[in-house]
């Protein structure tokens, strides 16, 4: 059996988003029957739906553009602080610095990775959940195919 909703939403991603040759849109339930047959329990799988659907909701609901001041610094809570590492906090920064996140973008990762299983947030966690917000929150080509970059190949910093 597959450990937690971010295994579930990795396997998603990688067998049914990035999929651009075949024409296939499961429903939710036939989805759902795939993912069982892959592995995974019928608890994650309805979590990982339910994290989607968050997701899904928080890109409906942001502004079109980011707000005014972009010179604002992140602090973050407790709670937050204790699950996303100093390092996860400093690759947020960069790609916020970088362009590849606005604040509204940064706060819809930081939603997301809060609402993850687990004890803290690893780099590689990371990367999936900035390349699942911005592929649901991005229209530019050029961002999604960096944020791809970040997580297929590791990219730790801008490329300019």
């Amino acid at each position: 059996m597959k450990e937690n909703v971010l295994d579930v939403l990795i396997y998603m991603f990688e067998n049914y988003m990035f999929d651009e040759e075949e024409d296939f849109g499961p429903d939710q339930e036939t989805l759902a029957r795939e993912l069982s047959q892959a592995g995974f329990e019928h608890g994650m799988i309805d979590r990982a739906f339910d994290w989607l659907e968050n997701l899904a909701q928080l890109c409906e609901r942001s502004p079109a553009t980011p707000p005014a001041r972009q010179d604002a610094l992140r602090h973050y809570t407790a709670a937050e602080a204790e699950r996303i590492s100093l390092e996860a906090q400093g690759l947020l920064l960069n790609l916020e610095q970088c362009g590849v996140l606005d604040p509204v973008s940064r706060e819809m990762v930081v939603d997301q990775l809060m609402a993850l299983d687990g004890d803290s947030i690893d780099l590689d966690n990371l990367k999936w959940v900035i390349l699942m917000v911005l592929s649901n929150y991005a229209e530019s080509d050029g961002i999604s195919e960096l944020t791809e970059a970040l997580v297929m190949d590791g990219l730790h910093t801008c490329v300019h």
